[in-house]
Protein backbone atom coordinates (compact mmCIF):
# COMPACT_ATOMS: atom_id res chain seq x y z
CA UNK A 1 0.00 0.00 0.00
CA UNK A 2 1.00 3.46 -1.12
CA UNK A 3 2.59 5.32 1.85
CA UNK A 4 0.04 8.51 2.03
CA UNK A 5 2.81 10.68 4.33
CA UNK A 6 5.56 10.64 2.27
CA UNK A 7 5.83 14.43 1.96
CA UNK A 8 6.13 14.93 5.90
CA UNK A 9 8.95 12.69 6.81
CA UNK A 10 12.48 13.88 6.46
CA UNK A 11 14.87 13.40 3.83
CA UNK A 12 18.16 11.33 4.22
CA UNK A 13 21.05 13.11 4.94
CA UNK A 14 22.94 14.77 2.01
CA UNK A 15 25.84 16.63 1.90
CA UNK A 16 24.09 19.74 3.87
CA UNK A 17 24.71 17.54 6.79
CA UNK A 18 28.49 15.98 5.92
CA UNK A 19 31.25 17.86 5.79
CA UNK A 20 33.61 16.46 2.25
CA UNK A 21 36.22 13.92 4.09
CA UNK A 22 39.48 13.56 1.82
CA UNK A 23 38.39 9.74 1.25
CA UNK A 24 34.91 10.85 -0.09
CA UNK A 25 36.56 13.60 -2.06
CA UNK A 26 38.90 10.99 -3.55
CA UNK A 27 36.16 8.52 -4.16
CA UNK A 28 34.08 11.35 -6.23
CA UNK A 29 37.20 12.12 -7.91
CA UNK A 30 37.72 8.72 -9.15
CA UNK A 31 34.71 8.55 -10.08
CA UNK A 32 34.66 11.36 -12.04
CA UNK A 33 38.36 10.77 -13.67
CA UNK A 34 36.99 7.04 -15.13
CA UNK A 35 34.10 9.18 -16.83
CA UNK A 36 36.56 11.45 -18.14
CA UNK A 37 39.27 9.28 -19.26
CA UNK A 38 36.21 7.20 -21.18
CA UNK A 39 35.50 10.74 -22.88
CA UNK A 40 38.98 10.94 -23.83
CA UNK A 41 39.50 7.74 -25.20
CA UNK A 42 36.58 8.47 -27.14
CA UNK A 43 38.85 11.75 -28.32
CA UNK A 44 42.13 10.00 -29.17
CA UNK A 45 40.24 7.06 -31.32
CA UNK A 46 38.53 9.87 -33.33
CA UNK A 47 42.04 11.34 -34.02
CA UNK A 48 43.36 7.54 -35.25
CA UNK A 49 40.15 7.02 -36.93
CA UNK A 50 40.63 10.43 -38.70
CA UNK A 51 43.96 9.47 -40.04
CA UNK A 52 42.63 6.31 -41.55
CA UNK A 53 39.89 8.23 -43.21
CA UNK A 54 42.12 10.18 -45.04
CA UNK A 55 44.72 13.61 -44.78
CA UNK A 56 42.16 16.27 -44.96
CA UNK A 57 40.23 14.79 -42.01
CA UNK A 58 43.12 13.97 -40.39
CA UNK A 59 44.44 17.72 -40.36
CA UNK A 60 41.10 19.05 -38.75
CA UNK A 61 41.53 16.54 -36.11
CA UNK A 62 44.98 17.19 -35.36
CA UNK A 63 44.66 21.18 -35.25
CA UNK A 64 41.62 19.81 -32.38
CA UNK A 65 43.99 18.14 -31.07
CA UNK A 66 47.56 20.29 -31.19
CA UNK A 67 45.18 23.39 -29.75
CA UNK A 68 45.69 24.92 -26.49
CA UNK A 69 41.90 23.10 -25.63
CA UNK A 70 43.30 20.03 -27.15
CA UNK A 71 46.31 20.24 -25.22
CA UNK A 72 44.81 21.08 -21.94
CA UNK A 73 41.98 18.53 -22.69
CA UNK A 74 45.26 15.33 -23.46
CA UNK A 75 47.16 16.87 -20.31
CA UNK A 76 44.32 16.38 -18.07
CA UNK A 77 43.40 13.08 -19.30
CA UNK A 78 47.12 11.95 -18.71
CA UNK A 79 46.66 13.76 -14.93
CA UNK A 80 43.22 11.84 -14.59
CA UNK A 81 45.07 8.32 -16.24
CA UNK A 82 47.75 8.70 -13.34
CA UNK A 83 45.27 9.27 -10.64
CA UNK A 84 43.45 6.30 -11.53
CA UNK A 85 46.41 4.34 -11.83
CA UNK A 86 47.36 4.96 -8.27
CA UNK A 87 44.33 5.42 -6.75
CA UNK A 88 43.17 1.45 -8.31
CA UNK A 89 46.61 0.75 -6.43
CA UNK A 90 45.60 1.87 -3.23
CA UNK A 91 42.02 0.23 -3.85
CA UNK A 92 44.22 -3.17 -3.93
CA UNK A 93 45.70 -2.58 -0.83
CA UNK A 94 42.11 -1.82 0.76
CA UNK A 95 41.20 -5.48 -1.04
CA UNK A 96 43.86 -7.31 0.92
CA UNK A 97 42.48 -5.54 4.10
CA UNK A 98 45.72 -3.33 4.64
CA UNK A 99 45.31 0.45 5.37
CA UNK A 100 41.56 0.70 6.22
CA UNK A 101 42.33 2.84 9.26
CA UNK A 102 41.51 6.48 9.01
CA UNK A 103 44.70 7.78 9.37
CA UNK A 104 46.60 5.43 7.10
CA UNK A 105 43.74 5.93 4.59
CA UNK A 106 44.44 9.76 4.61
CA UNK A 107 48.08 9.63 4.50
CA UNK A 108 47.37 7.04 1.34
CA UNK A 109 45.18 9.40 -0.31
CA UNK A 110 47.64 12.39 0.05
CA UNK A 111 50.26 10.11 -1.71
CA UNK A 112 47.81 9.23 -4.61
CA UNK A 113 47.39 13.05 -5.03
CA UNK A 114 51.27 13.33 -5.13
CA UNK A 115 52.17 10.51 -7.40
CA UNK A 116 49.28 11.72 -9.57
CA UNK A 117 50.92 14.59 -9.65
CA UNK A 118 54.66 13.36 -9.79
CA UNK A 119 53.01 10.63 -12.81
CA UNK A 120 52.22 13.79 -14.80
CA UNK A 121 54.77 15.84 -14.95
CA UNK A 122 56.99 13.15 -15.85
CA UNK A 123 54.73 12.23 -18.45
CA UNK A 124 54.36 15.67 -19.92
CA UNK A 125 58.59 16.24 -19.34
CA UNK A 126 58.36 12.77 -21.41
CA UNK A 127 56.09 13.88 -24.17
CA UNK A 128 57.91 17.26 -24.46
CA UNK A 129 61.60 15.89 -24.74
CA UNK A 130 62.94 16.88 -21.47
CA UNK A 131 63.19 13.40 -20.30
Amino acid sequence: MADVNRGNRPLSPHLSIYRPLWTMVLSITHRITGVGLAVSITMITWWFLALAINEAYFEVANAVMTSVVGGFILIASLWALSFHFCNGIRHLFWDAGKGLDLNTAFKSGLAVMAGSVVLTVIGVLVVVGVI
